[in-house]
């Protein structure tokens, strides 16, 4: 299947590893030219090399860190100017240590409000203008299936991750007409540094290894076993490419049948 992404620009956060990178990988090997952002710029640059030698025709690393307003314009202006424009924007980045609900802090939950919502919101607010003004646009929230089916230990990442949703189904609608699509990709257990702190977590609790802890997380999937990054970034091109062009204000979950819920 031809995506129609020869030629598309995009800018993916949080894309040195894990679920970022994966998207950037689909990205690329479909001819996209490709911005990836993170905090390390060594490991950056190796990304952007790696993403060329797979087939993107252009890749660059910026360092952003998203706790930062100004590193969040400025992402997106550097961005801008390095691609001649951003069509399509994938809002990714690390999630607050687990906790359970009583555990949550006003500093902590002030903290994480940046990360999560106030900077993904931004950044969008700034690329949002050019991709209505030509006509097409994708955005893509790498959330959660804690979004509709809260996670165990995970309160604080289930709370702020809502609120993006509540945003992104709102906004969504308002840009539909312009040919603008916003959706959020929500991984269940894909094996990625988040799954490991999470186990180590829920081990130190349960007096448990995180060994046992993943098993028990793998027994919890219908599929019966964990997933695979390159299992979760062909979706995220899918979502982002001319094919995709009729889903919007929609959750698209890459969880092995872990969530139930017919909604």
């Amino acid at each position: 299947m031809d995506l129609g992404l020869t030629g598309k620009r995009a800018l993916v956060m949080g894309a040195s590893k894990g679920l970022g990178r994966a998207i950037a990988d689909s990205l690329a090997a479909e001819g996209a030219a490709v911005v990836v952002s993170g905090r390390d710029q060594a490991a950056l640059d190796k990304v952007a090399a790696e993403l060329k030698a797979a087939g993107a025709p252009q890749a660059f690393g910026i360092p952003a860190d998203v706790a930062s307003g100004a590193d969040m314009d400025r992402l997106a202006d550097e961005a801008t100017r390095l691609m001649g424009g951003v069509d399509i924007l994938v809002l990714n980045h690390g999630g607050p240590p687990p906790c359970i609900a009583s555990e949550i802090t006003d500093a902590s939950l002030h903290t994480w409000f940046e990360q999560m919502v106030a900077s993904p919101i931004r950044i969008c607010n700034r690329l949002m203008p050019a991709m209505r003004k030509q006509g097409w646009g994708r955005v893509i929230v790498v959330g959660s299936t804690g979004m509709q089916h809260p996670i165990p230990n995970l309160a604080l990442s289930n709370t702020l991750r809502a609120a993006i949703w509540g945003w992104l189904k709102t906004f969504s609608g308002e840009v539909a007409a312009d040919g603008v699509t916003m959706n959020v990709l929500a991984p269940g257990s894909i094996m990625t540094g988040r799954i490991t702190q999470n186990a180590e977590s829920r081990a130190a609790k349960a007096g448990t290894t995180p060994e046992q802890e993943i098993a028990q997380m793998a027994s919890e999937v219908p599929a019966k076993r964990i997933g695979m990054p390159d299992e979760f970034g062909p979706m995220g091109a899918f979502l982002a490419s001319e094919r995709g062009g009729y889903i919007t204000g929609s959750m698209i979950r890459v969880d092995g049948g872990r969530v139930r819920s017919m909604l």
